[in-house]
């Protein structure tokens, strides 16, 4: 117990420690952003099957602006691309009345 609160504080700044950092110089201007990000995942699935077949189309786009781009291809895909068709609705409106019998 004596080490507990230590090793809590301890454990976030490793891993912390560990994340990627990147110069903000790195990114070019005409990188694509979060519009393209949202376009790319709101046609992933097309895109995804066409690259199975054509060596020279990519599912995402890379160099990217970074964070941006990836909440815009999230929004893409789970919004307003594949996530957001309603494919089956599960309704109960069937009421089953059954009396039970008695067996002799």
């Amino acid at each position: 117990m004596k080490f507990a609160l230590p090793a809590c504080l301890l454990t976030p700044l490793t891993l912390g420690a560990c994340a990627a950092q990147q110069q903000a110089d790195a990114i070019a201007p005409h990188a694509p952003g979060f519009l393209y990000g949202l376009w790319h995942g709101f046609i992933f699935p097309v895109a995804w099957v066409v690259s199975l077949f054509a060596p020279n189309v990519a599912v995402y786009a890379v160099p990217n602006n970074g964070g941006w781009y990836d909440f815009g291809y999230f929004l893409g895909i789970v919004v307003f691309g594949v996530g957001a068709r309603k494919t089956h609705v599960v309704t109960r409106d069937n009421i089953i009345n059954v009396r039970a019998r008695r067996i002799d």
